[in-house]
């Protein structure tokens, strides 16, 4: 049988041709135009035409292909049935429901002490985690080789250029008072990093929410009841009270205590039976560091504080470990839902 004869044989079979299922079509296929179908073997025999037919040959050969895919792509368009595995599954039985996750409790803390200071007219700030000496010691009153710096262990990144990982966000409230004028109400909520041995009580990175009002005729009084509100709302607590204190860049200063709301102050273990929880630190703004940003101290005067998001969370919900914060452990993240 010449090519020719093979072709109009191939055409005709492939034209009768009824494709009743999904598992012929597809052995149609690979019989006529797979890659070892018998349209292969007819455009192998091209070679064996002569010159003046192989025009019409090849017309014939396209005619196969042709006619070939449009009855595979038929059969898939028409729906052809495919055979239904029969299932023994409950298809009314409830599906299995997708774990859902939850914010993890600093975040829960940290939007819930945003909102309380967003209420007294304080605006989010940020800034940069890696920054330098002058934004983060200089300004803030804590020149080289004052022995204040010794209070936070830093990580530096570059000792020769002094680029650091910043030890508190009070460096992001030097950025604002650098670029805006007073009066200034923020917060500055972030994470910050010191060089310390992790234990149940200290970790090497933590979150702080720091505070900074700048105007004129700010007084202490104006700090002592920004803070009492936040105890008030944050914990519940009707009573603070302030212990005088250090810092470089606060004068006068003081650390801030709230009346232990786990056991209404009557002594418990987590108060260390004194009544009083310590939750940060804040005073005065240093006319020194006014100075350095370019605002009068003579015209304007302001407080600041901080408190360490960790700690304030650990607080609330009696948690006695900082390192299960940083643990990703299911079982403490859960009860958060």
């Amino acid at each position: 049988m010449n090519p020719f004869e093979k072709g109009q044989e191939i055409l005709k079979e492939i034209e009768a041709q009824v494709l009743n299922s999904a598992e012929e079509a597809e052995a149609f296929r690979i019989k006529f135009i797979g890659s070892k179908g018998l349209l292969k073997d007819l455009f192998a025999s091209i070679k064996d035409i002569p010159l003046e037919r192989k025009k019409d040959f090849g017309q014939l050969v396209n005619q196969i292909k042709q006619s070939a895919e449009e009855k595979v792509a038929l059969a898939k368009t028409s729906g052809v049935k495919k055979k239904v595995k029969i299932s023994n599954e409950d298809l009314t039985a409830p599906g299995v429901p997708y774990k859902v996750g939850t914010r993890h409790p600093i975040n829960l803390v940290k939007n819930e002490m945003i909102e309380i200071f967003k209420r007294l007219g304080f605006v989010v700030e940020d800034g940069p985690e890696i920054e330098d000496d002058w934004h983060n010691f200089t300004a803030l009153n804590l020149p080289e080789n004052h022995p204040a710096r010794d209070m936070q262990d830093t990580f530096y990144i570059d000792y020769k250029d002094n680029i650091l990982l910043r030890t508190h966000t009070s460096s992001a409230q030097i950025r604002v008072m650098q670029r805006q004028k007073p009066p200034i109400r923020i917060i500055t909520p972030g994470r910050v990093y010191r060089n310390e041995t992790i234990s149940a009580r200290a970790h090497c990175t933590f979150h702080q929410v720091e505070g900074l009002y700048i105007d004129k005729d700010v007084s202490f009084a104006d700090l002592k009841q920004t803070l009492y509100y936040f105890a008030k709302e944050m914990f519940g607590s009707d009573k603070i009270r302030m212990r005088p204190s250090y810092f470089p860049f606060t004068e006068p200063s003081a650390e801030i205590d709230v009346s232990c709301f786990i056991c209404d102050a009557k002594g418990c273990a987590v108060c260390k039976h004194s009544g009083w929880v310590e939750i940060g630190g804040c005073g005065m703004v240093d006319p020194a560091v006014l100075t350095n940003v370019g605002i009068d101290p003579e015209e304007y005067s302001g407080f600041a504080f901080g408190m360490g998001i960790e700690r304030v969370t650990m607080l609330k919900y009696g948690i006695n470990d900082i390192r299960l914060f940083f643990e990703n452990d299911e079982r403490f993240l859960e009860q958060f839902s």
